[in-house]
């Protein structure tokens, strides 16, 4: 399993026009290594949930790819 950071630089790459919404949760993810890591005074799980709750403008191939790998993180 990939690190969230290294899914949130492809995500950075790929996706052209972060929504402002979702920025502040991405930004975040590039201090998190795996979804069990903290964030302040959240936890990765919260973040990467806010992020994906915050995506729905980002699509695409890569899009749907990352997202199920993040979805897949909660199991």
């Amino acid at each position: 399993m990939r690190s969230i950071r290294l899914i949130a630089t492809e995500i950075e790459n790929d996706w052209t026009k972060i929504s402002y919404t979702a920025r502040p949760y991405l930004e975040a993810m590039y201090s998190l290594n795996e979804i069990t890591d903290e964030y302040y005074f959240d936890s990765g799980k919260s973040v990467v949930l806010y992020f994906l709750a915050n995506a729905g403008t980002w699509r695409g191939e890569t899009a749907r790819r990352v997202k199920l790998e993040l979805k897949g993180m909660f199991k």
